[in-house]
């Protein structure tokens, strides 16, 4: 059975193959289809003629003006129709108008995708505002659902007595978790309320949430209790609405007047409920909560309704409460009445006139009490304050800007209120004025809040938006005096890495180096820098080294590279090192000096030779510079760009043996030989490609991927499939005898040791013939540009194609021996999977006019079926391919094949 010849590879057309492979264009006429055009629906009609009998009659209708289901919910048509909806140039003029007003209309009022949503805020602070004192918690008794009838017949102002006075217990001695576990709790009663139609238990349950937030006996926890609150609130609001505005849609075109009466007094029912609470806190919070029903009401109903609110909250005594509460009634503003910003405008300036309380004896005593530092307590204001800066900052006129900083000079620049003005306003509006808010950052009083978090903020800014040219050297000077003073290396990486940033983007190498000498100075002693890492890496080492004038700070690189190398020794905190300054390898270009270049990833070489992963990156990252170089030149090396693109390859052949990753080096000498052969290195490629053969007996039947141990034999597989692709259009060397390269690679693969319950050597022997019939052809399927491969340097030659037919028929005899082996009871099994395998790849690639090959193909099919392992629905499917390809009148021969293929059942 060893005498099946090579010679009976199947004859490839590949251009007409290709063809016959794409997609049949279909031609059609112009107006009869459109991607955009309306759809049109056909209607149905059946009318039913009588209980007795059958008989009914249908008629059918089609009109385009029929919408789809999808469409119901938008004005008209949907927007893409309106290309393609009407040929009048006259109606498209007028509809374009009319959207752009509406879009017009819409930008000034709505709030955008450019507006941070509260919820982005949530999680940022209930992981900052924590507590480990105790806390307590009012908590009503569960009512049953019976129990709603009798409540009913009260008066309203009973009810809420009911609600206020007589039916709470205290919590006491709570953890914060138990606390947010009771707050959760009171959200799903709230939604279980609802949903059994218990309106006044809901509106208990609210009213005891809102109660809470008078509460700062643990200040520091306060804004995360108001968030968590607040969600309850937002869940009461939005459950209202929903009822209420079951059946109505708010669009542009709602106006009170739609809504019927029953809806309507259910809705000011509610109202006078809400405004029978005797406590202000929760009166004002649950109004604020269903804000919107007003619009069930009048038009002018939350226009009305805001500034009354607003007002209210004057009447709150403790300035944080109060701020917050502010802070929640422009949360709910925003949602439902963007527009009004002079409502929302009004919260901030009543809190600017209130702001000296802050530093009251009321206040004063408490912290005592609590024992709470001043900047511990003004950073609760924070979040508070920066939400409202927000709300009324967005899409503001830059005029409020001045507005506001003339109101914090007269305040004193306050240091807290500062930097949320600085936060909340357009960054473009901040660079502007970065000398004006330098000299007020000077003035403040550093007590509540330290200079370097406002420098810090300014820094952020100028991040985003260039200051004045004149001004940007004075601006560096005073920050870096502030910076530079400071003691605790956190603070002081904090504010750095932002300004590090602005000199990369304004300044030259000289200035950068003063810079980036100091943060080493100051990070540098007791190992400061291991408490910074790994938060501030990133920052510090690729986005600000991908700079231009960074490009030449290799001593500066250098040294932080050693300083955090030498900080680690774990394997985990080497990979995530290791992952950074890949990141800062990959972003550092020299630009078309590619000898520069290659001189950095030389260097770079040298200090990482023990990071195994940077070792990885600057092999490819060499590769990839020796193809930008053979794209500038277009495949026509100079002489020089012949001798740099050697020295590219040079530096791969002697870095890759450094790796310890066995697949690793097999990779890399592939895919470095691929690089030599593109820029025509042909002595260079067959020396990657000896190291890559020479390697293969070295790996090992298991390997480590990500901590476990894998059999080594897929990946061995994957590997030698890509480098037979390869070797396809590696050219013969002129003194090493005829494929001699595929030759070494099946001697190898013949002495490797294979685990004895795997077929992959048979595989990998199935594709050996693959390459083998494509090395036959008269044109090979690809070649590589001013490259000769084997087809231009034979030619056909009688000799050469003897010389696979050889290796053919050595490679055949050692799958024909391996399924021989495979003939035991127990592996019978796989033997029937690999007949298959075999036979198709004869027919894909094998001559089946000659009568050896085509009966060898026959014997095949049948071993496959012969123990009732066969796969049927593949053969089936084999069997269809077969008879359709019988048709085509090269392929006629399948005909007969076909007739000798049997469907044997599983029996």
């Amino acid at each position: 059975h060893c005498n099946f010849k090579w010679t009976h590879a199947r004859s490839r057309n590949y251009t007409s193959e290709f063809e016959s492979c794409r997609l049949e264009p279909v031609s059609v006429e112009f107006g009869d289809y459109h991607p955009l055009k309306p759809i049109t629906v056909t209607e149905s009609k059946t009318k039913k003629m009588g209980r007795k009998g059958s008989t009914s009659s249908t008629s059918s209708s089609s009109s385009s003006s029929m919408m789809d289901p999808l469409s119901s919910v938008l004005d008209g048509t949907d927007p893409l129709s309106l290309f393609a909806a009407t040929s009048d140039p006259v109606i498209t003029a007028v509809n374009m108008v009319t959207t752009r007003k509406k879009r017009d209309k819409d930008d000034s009022l709505a709030v955008g995708s450019d507006f941070e949503p509260w919820s982005s805020k949530r999680g940022e602070i209930l992981a900052r505002y924590t507590t480990t004192e105790k806390l307590s918690i009012v908590s009503g008794k569960t009512s049953t659902p019976g129990s709603a009838v009798s409540e009913k017949v009260r008066t309203r102002l009973e009810e809420l007595d009911d609600l206020e006075e007589g039916s709470q217990k205290e919590l006491l001695n709570l953890t914060q978790q138990d606390y947010m576990n009771r707050i959760e709790d009171l959200n799903q009663s709230l939604k279980d309320a609802w949903a059994s139609d218990q309106k006044v238990k809901a509106l208990k349950i609210v009213i005891q949430c809102s109660k809470l937030l008078s509460d700062t006996t643990v200040i520091q926890f306060y804004p995360s209790k108001f968030v968590l609150i607040t969600d309850i609130l937002d869940t009461f609001g939005k459950t209202e609405c929903n009822m209420l505005g079951s059946g109505f849609v708010f669009t542009d075109n709602f106006t009170p007047e739609s809504v019927n009466d029953t809806a309507k007094e259910t809705c000011l029912n509610w109202f006078f409920k809400i405004a029978s609470i005797r406590e202000l806190i929760s009166r004002l919070y649950v109004e604020a909560a269903i804000l919107k029903c007003n619009k069930f009401l009048s038009k002018t109903g939350i226009s009305e309704c805001l500034p009354r609110l607003t007002s209210m909250i004057r009447g709150i005594g403790d300035p944080l409460v109060a701020i917050y509460a502010r802070a929640y009634l422009c949360r709910v503003g925003m949602e439902v009445a963007p527009h009004l910003k002079e409502s929302l405008n009004k919260n901030v300036f009543d809190f600017l006139l209130t702001f000296k309380q802050i530093h009251g004896d009321t206040v004063q005593n408490q912290l005592v009490v609590q024992c709470v530092e001043i900047p511990l307590y003004l950073t609760l204001y924070s979040p508070a304050i920066d939400w409202i800066l927000q709300c009324i900052a967005y899409r503001a006129p830059e005029v409020l800007l001045t507005e506001m900083m003339e109101r914090c000079r007269k305040l004193g620049n306050n240091a807290l209120l500062l930097n949320s003005v600085m936060s909340a306003f357009r960054a473009e509006f901040i660079a502007a004025r970065s000398m004006d808010f330098i000299g007020m950052i000077k003035e403040c009083d550093e007590s509540g809040f330290p200079k370097h978090l406002l420098f810090r903020s300014l820094g952020l800014n100028l991040g985003l938006a260039d200051p004045p040219e004149c001004d940007r050297l004075q601006i560096l000077n005073e920050a870096w005096k502030v910076i530079t003073k400071l003691k605790n290396p956190q603070d002081y990486i904090n504010c750095a890495e932002v300004w590090v940033e602005y000199t990369c983007r304004h300044f030259t190498k000289r200035e950068v180096n003063t810079v980036l000498a100091d943060v080493i100075k100051h990070m540098t002693p007791d190992r400061a820098f291991e408490d910074a890492y790994p938060q501030r890496p990133k920052a510090f080492m690729c986005k600000y080294f991908a700079i231009p004038p960074f490009c030449c700070l290799v001593e500066v690189c250098k040294c932080i590279m050693e300083a955090f190398i030498n900080a680690l020794t774990l394997e985990d905190e080497k990979r995530t090192l290791a992952s950074l300054i890949n990141g800062f390898i990959k972003m550092v270009s020299f630009g078309r000096d590619f000898e520069q270049q290659l001189s950095f990833y030389v260097e770079a070489r040298s200090m990482f030779c023990n990071l195994e992963p940077v070792l990885v990156q600057l092999i490819h990252s060499v590769n990839q510079l020796a193809m930008e170089t053979r794209k500038v030149m277009k495949g026509n090396h100079s002489r020089k760009t012949a001798a740099f693109v050697r020295a590219c390859v040079a530096f791969c052949f002697i870095t890759i043996p450094s790796l310890t990753s066995i697949f690793a080096r097999l990779n890399l000498y592939l895919n470095s030989g691929q690089v030599a052969l593109a820029n025509q290195c042909l002595s260079q490629a067959d020396a990657f490609f000896k190291a890559a053969v020479s390697l293969v007996p070295e790996v090992p039947k298991m390997i480590n991927i990500d901590g476990k141990m894998r059999p080594s034999e897929p990946f061995l597989l994957e590997f030698l499939c890509n480098f037979f692709s390869t070797l396809l259009i590696v050219p013969d060397h002129p003194e090493q005898g005829v494929l001699f390269l595929v030759r070494g690679l099946l001697n190898v693969i013949q002495d490797y040791t294979w685990e004895d319950n795997s077929d992959d050597k048979v595989r990998i022997y199935s594709n050996v013939l693959h390459l083998l019939s494509a090395m036959t052809q008269e044109t090979y399927i690809y070649h590589i540009d001013k490259v000769d491969s084997n087809d231009t340097l034979y030619g056909g030659d009688s000799k050469f194609l003897a010389e696979i037919n050889k290796l053919c028929e050595t490679v055949i005899a050692q799958i024909l021996e391996h399924l021989k082996i495979l003939g035991q009871e127990e592996t019978l099994k796989r033997q029937s999977q690999l007949a298959l395998y075999f036979f198709n790849s004869i027919l894909a690639h094998g001559d089946l006019r000659n009568n050896k090959l085509n009966q060898l193909s026959v014997n095949l099919w049948n071993l496959a079926q012969k123990h009732g392992f066969a796969d049927t629905k593949t053969m089936v499917k084999t069997l269809d391919y077969i008879k359709r390809q019988s048709k085509q009148p090269e392929m006629s021969h399948f005909i007969e094949l076909a007739l000798r293929l049997p469907l044997q059942s599983r029996t």
